[in-house]
């Protein structure tokens, strides 16, 4: 007998529960944290269903991207009618670029309160992974929060995965806080990265806890590249111009750090702490990766407060065997604290994010590529780049072997304006953008960030547009901007300025 009185299941029993068009709620940010075996059994489930010539197909809601085992599984069995927000799967984005699957983008913040004020409507089903139960419905989290409480809260029915791979010691990693909805809402009482304002627990009524999954399965977590010589200049150049920043005063010591997720942003991380001039420091930021691990470890992060620990199998178990050592150095909060803009803004963060491409106005594409096809999505970086204390984006300069500049004279899709983005750098430098008018910004674009071959190209088309304010010219930023789309080579739409 289970030490919980919810009935066991099977994850094709938890699966046969959820009827076409439901919507359904799932826990994890990134792989970590999702449920795994319950979307796998759905995903079985639409397979045999469509073979049989039956519609099974559900809207999904989760923190952001998951794993093979949810997103993965459900994209390919062509499961999924509409899904928000941030998504990584190959095959989910093939599905959305194809108009299969609905899909749209929002700020990671905004999602808990959309969920409770019913933009996204009525929640059928949360599937939420937990390392422990208690008899009253309590129940720790595993390695994310995302949106899980506010799932598991007003969800009609929940399904738990208890993962026995994640041990119940997690108890106290998690710091789950839930604000209240206007005109009720006051602030949010967190004064620091390390401070803890809720509960260790998620509590869900007894009575919505339609069954327990038994699931002894790791996170489906992949380590990324190692550095490259573009990764790690980029590091270096955002080092240089932080420690200078500081050196300056004008970056005290103290404020925390804000990371995106990928090569770019641990070879970053990593170069900060390896420059002297730049005192250890506290994270505050949405996913905690392997590299963050290993600079605690180092002594050069201080604290790491997130809402996903998105570390590799080896790594987390290092983590587990000395938890002792960590337990007092890591927190994982829900995303709308974790991403709050009222907590960046407060804070003082240095957010560091990354572009697909950017403009020499300042503009940034964070999310489509060419302006049409969807890649991931706007994840956080909209909630820290418009609240932080300095955004810098970060990229490479160029792509596909520097046939593409990734800087261009218009960015074909924008997600983020000239008025939110104060510091660009690539593997050539930095652009330091505040205080400049829209020629300034041009000018320190092509001067400081762009590769070599294309900064004549560029220089040529801001000369084109005349001697005015901005560096446009409605007329040749026209023709530039369509000759562009239709060639997909600024050489030869500069040809026709």
């Amino acid at each position: 007998m289970s030490r919980f009185p919810f009935p066991i299941l099977t994850a094709e029993e938890a699966a046969s529960l959820i009827d076409d068009g439901a919507t359904v709620g799932f826990s994890g940010f990134t792989p970590a944290g999702a449920a795994k075996i319950v979307p796998t059994a759905m995903a079985a489930r639409a397979t045999a269903l469509h073979a049989a010539g039956k519609p099974w197909r559900i809207g999904v809601i989760t923190g952001a991207s998951t794993g093979p085992s949810l997103d993965g599984a459900l994209a390919s069995a062509d499961a999924i009618a509409w899904r928000t927000p941030y998504q990584s799967n190959d095959t989910l984005r093939k599905s959305i670029n194809a108009g299969r699957t609905v899909y749209f983008d929002m700020h990671l913040s905004q999602v808990q309160p959309w969920l409770r004020a019913g933009f996204l409507g009525k929640v059928d089903w949360a599937v939420i992974e937990v390392c422990d139960i208690g008899a009253d419905g309590s129940v720790v989290l595993t390695t994310s929060v995302g949106v899980a409480n506010t799932l598991a809260r007003i969800a009609g029915k929940v399904i738990l995965e208890l993962n026995s791979k994640q041990p119940a010691f997690l108890r106290g990693l998690h710091d789950i806080y839930e604000p209240a909805d206007p005109p009720s809402r006051r602030e949010i009482p967190l004064l620091g990265a390390r401070g803890r304002i809720g509960d260790t627990v998620v509590r869900i009524d007894p009575a919505r806890i339609a069954g327990v999954v038994l699931n002894n399965a790791e996170d489906e977590v992949r380590g990324f590249d190692e550095t490259t010589e573009v990764t790690r200049a980029i590091g270096a150049n955002v080092a240089r111009f932080l420690a200078a920043e500081r050196k300056a005063g004008r970056l005290p010591d103290g404020l925390p750090f804000q990371s995106g997720v990928g090569n770019i942003a641990n070879a970053v991380i990593e170069a900060m702490a390896q420059n002297e001039d730049i005192p250890a420091f506290d994270l505050y930021s949405e996913v905690i990766q392997d590299g963050v691990i290993s600079l605690i470890e180092r002594g050069r992060i201080t604290f790491a407060s997130g809402t996903s620990l998105t570390v590799t199998p080896s790594v987390i178990q290092r983590v587990y065997a000395n938890w002792d050592a960590f337990r007092d150095k890591l927190v994982l909060r829900p995303q709308e604290i974790s991403n709050s803009p009222e907590m960046v803004r407060r804070l003082g963060i240095v957010a560091i994010n990354t572009a697909l491409e950017l403009d020499i106005g300042g503009n940034v594409n964070s999310t489509h590529v060419l302006g049409r096809q969807m890649m991931n999505g706007i994840g956080g970086s909209g909630d820290f780049t418009r609240n932080a204390h300095l955004s810098i984006f970060t990229c490479p300069s160029v792509q596909k072997g520097g046939a593409i500049s990734t800087i261009v004279p218009f960015v074909s899709h924008l997600d983020h304006s000239e008025h939110s983005v104060q510091v660009i750098a690539t593997e050539h430098g930095v652009a330091d953008l505040r205080g400049k008018d829209p020629r300034g910004r041009a000018d320190a674009i092509i001067e400081n960030c762009v590769d070599p071959q294309y900064k004549d190209i560029l220089r040529a088309y801001v000369k084109s547009c005349g001697e005015t304010h901005s560096y446009c010219h409605p007329d040749k930023s026209f023709i530039f901007h369509q000759a562009f789309q239709r060639h997909k080579d600024m050489r030869k739409a500069a040809e026709l300025l």
